[in-house]
């Protein structure tokens, strides 16, 4: 058997991987070649791009080299699988817009030279487009999709890789260097640091997630989606692990990853949810133009402190608490008026973990124009949601230090205070007025 190539891409890691137990064994009698494609596409300078970068890093040290290859794939794998002899080369199947119209443009290009695109497996437990209704559709509402997609199942963790036999051809261009912005820190990165970190949360929280994952303050969510988001871990392994638990707490977890592939799933069926609305009724309705409202949105300075805090939490550690996230992008939608892509495209700017499937959905949710999405009238009270999930103010404390000294009691209006806390910007907008505002426009279109 001749030569393999194993392309990754967002399957950096060694265990449970499909695709290169077969790239291995395609590649048994002359080994396999560990190639990366700096796709300018994709390769954007922002904050998932200088994770990558450090994720890459390790990943070659692990392997001895990673064959690192910068322009165009189409043009790219082809180059390399010629220049190696290769006959085949493996990949995770790749379900986002670009992603699939990329795979098919390579497999032709590889094709016209007699070489194999060979997918095998994705980055799902259950691929996107493998669980539909009865007619053939896919699912619009997540309950009945969670229950059919727990009816159809999964594999097992992948086992049978041996040691693989890496071949380090010739050539290759560095990983470019990607720099971190201006006091963000990276979260760890690396397979290790991905099983290292699941077994902390196995160990420690998974217990009381159904309970605490919604208070910010505990910060006892897994912060594994980073992980989940660059395949330094895959679903059915921590899939696998939770079924032994059988705990409300692991049940409520399996639920959260079953969320990341409906989602998938929604954007297989309708590409273009990506980044038009879902519910095209939407596109009708009244919005605003983004200025200086946007502006204070994105830095944390909009006056009210569950925002505040959740905004600079992103451009400090390119993450943000899911319920907090939630948060922040109805009062872009509906305090603000802006629409859900100028929302969108920041959390995919500066979150490590950005997915596309689930970022966009995510926010098309709360906008009130996606699949099971939110009744657009519930609109968050930035105030009350606050005092909910951060009772005690600690998770506004950490994240808006001019509020560090304020009271519990007024931690979550500090515009209450005579004087106010110095240094802290007063409301941007009158909730209460905005609520009506907003309600008011959807009642045009609906």
């Amino acid at each position: 058997m001749p030569t393999s190539v194993m392309w990754f891409r967002s399957d950096l890691r060694l265990q449970d991987n499909p695709a290169l137990t077969m790239a291995s064994l395609a590649g048994r009698q002359d080994g396999v070649v560990p190639l990366f494609v700096v796709d300018e596409t994709l390769w954007i300078q922002n904050a998932r791009a200088a994770y990558l970068a450090r994720l890459l890093g390790d990943f070659s040290q692990r392997i001895d080299g990673l064959h690192v290859v910068r322009g165009d794939p189409r043009t790219e794998v082809s180059r390399v699988a010629q220049e190696v002899g290769a006959d085949s080369v493996h990949v995770a199947a790749a379900f986002t817009p670009y992603g699939a119209r990329r795979d098919d443009a390579v497999e032709r290009s590889l094709a016209t030279h007699g070489v194999r695109l060979e997918r095998t497996g994705s980055p799902y437990a259950v691929a996107p487009g493998r669980v539909t209704k009865d007619d053939g559709t896919g699912y619009r509402v997540f309950t009945p999709f969670f229950r059919a997609w727990q009816k159809h199942g999964w594999r097992a963790p992948d086992t049978a890789l041996d040691e693989v036999s890496w071949i380090h051809p010739d050539g290759g261009v560095s990983i470019p260097e990607t720099p971190v912005q201006d006091g963000m820190r990276l979260p760890p990165y690396g397979e290790d640091a991905a099983l290292a970190r699941w077994r902390q949360f196995l160990d420690e929280d998974v217990a009381e997630y159904d309970s605490a994952r919604d208070l910010p303050g505990r910060d006892r969510t897994s912060r594994m989606s980073v992980h989940l988001k660059w395949g330094t871990i895959h679903p059915r392994t921590m899939l696998a692990d939770l079924a032994q638990l059988r705990s409300k707490g692991a049940e409520a977890y399996a639920r959260e990853l079953a969320f990341r592939e409906f989602y998938a799933d929604v954007l297989h069926h309708r590409p273009d949810s990506a980044f038009g609305y879902y519910n095209r009724a939407f596109e009708q309705m009244e919005y605003d133009e983004p200025g200086e409202a946007l502006a204070a949105w994105k830095q944390g300075r909009t006056g009210f402190p569950i925002v505040d805090a959740g905004m600079r939490q992103l451009l400090s550690e390119g993450w943000m608490h899911n319920r907090v996230r939630m948060i922040v992008a109805s009062f872009l939608v509906k305090d603000l008026h802006l629409e859900w892509q100028h929302g969108a495209r920041h959390f995919m700017d500066q979150l490590v973990d950005g997915d596309l499937a689930s970022n966009q959905h995510g926010w098309q949710w709360v906008a009130g124009s996606g699949t099971d999405a939110s009744p657009y009238f519930r609109v968050f009270n930035p105030t009350t949601q606050g005092k909910k999930f951060d009772p005690d103010g600690e998770y506004v404390r950490r994240w808006v230090p001019e509020l560090a000294d304020v009271p519990a009691k007024n931690v979550h209006t500090p515009w209450e205070l005579d004087p106010p806390p110095a240094g802290y910007p007063a409301p941007i907008v009158d909730h209460s007025e905005e609520r009506i505002e907003s309600l008011r426009r959807y009642e045009v279109i609906r």
